[in-house]
């Protein structure tokens, strides 16, 4: 009997970490088989979820609509999004947004080399939502731990996805965990200057 396809949980990353996962690959050669891009800590990633602020989106399609969003983590640092015909709902929902928005986005990984050479990483969403201040920094509270877990675990131990992070990016894994302090650090400012007010 064949097993039914499960989807992929979708992890949380932020877009620093996401926007250095530059490298993608296959467990078999089947058509249908998942592309996965592999974070820097050690995690292969079929989908993703994250949760920022929407500050732009622009319809940048030629012959038919093909929009773009930037969702802002809380580093500053940027998702690109991108939908078109194949994802109508997540490209009605940012025709209609009006930034800036707290957004929810789960989707793909995607990545796109330039004619220079560098690759462009981008999530494909499978949904946009709109969100609250509360559900964003729920987000930002749980990916800081994720990422903390998976620097510690890529220090740690020796698995295969970490072996291939190893080979792949010559990135310290340091930075990540910065970037999750960071995080940290400033929704809690944010948190103090709104309870000053």
């Amino acid at each position: 009997m064949a097993a039914t396809p499960t989807r992929e949980v979708a992890r949380r990353v932020f877009a620093r970490e996401f926007n250095d996962a530059t490298y993608t690959f296959k467990e078999s050669d089947d058509d249908r088989a998942p592309v996965y891009a592999l974070l820097p800590t050690g995690q292969r990633v079929n989908r993703i979820f994250v949760v920022g602020t929407l500050t732009e989106t622009e319809d940048v399609g030629e012959d038919s609509e093909y929009w773009q969003g930037r969702v802002v983590d809380p580093n500053g640092d940027t998702f690109f999004t991108y939908a078109g015909q194949y994802q109508p709902d997540a490209a009605s929902m940012l025709r209609e947004l009006e930034p800036p928005a707290y957004v929810a986005v789960v989707g793909k990984p995607r990545t796109y080399e330039t004619d220079e050479g560098d690759v462009n990483v981008s999530v494909r969403p499978e949904s946009i939502t709109a969100v609250d201040e509360a559900t964003r920094d729920r987000w930002v509270v749980e990916t800081a731990e994720r990422t903390i877990d998976r620097v510690q675990a890529f220090e740690e131990t020796d698995t295969e996805y970490v072996r291939m992070a190893r080979e792949e990016y010559d990135l310290p894994v340091e930075n990540y965990r910065r970037t999750a302090i960071d995080a940290l650090e400033s929704l809690e400012a944010e948190q103090a200057e709104a309870s000053a007010d």
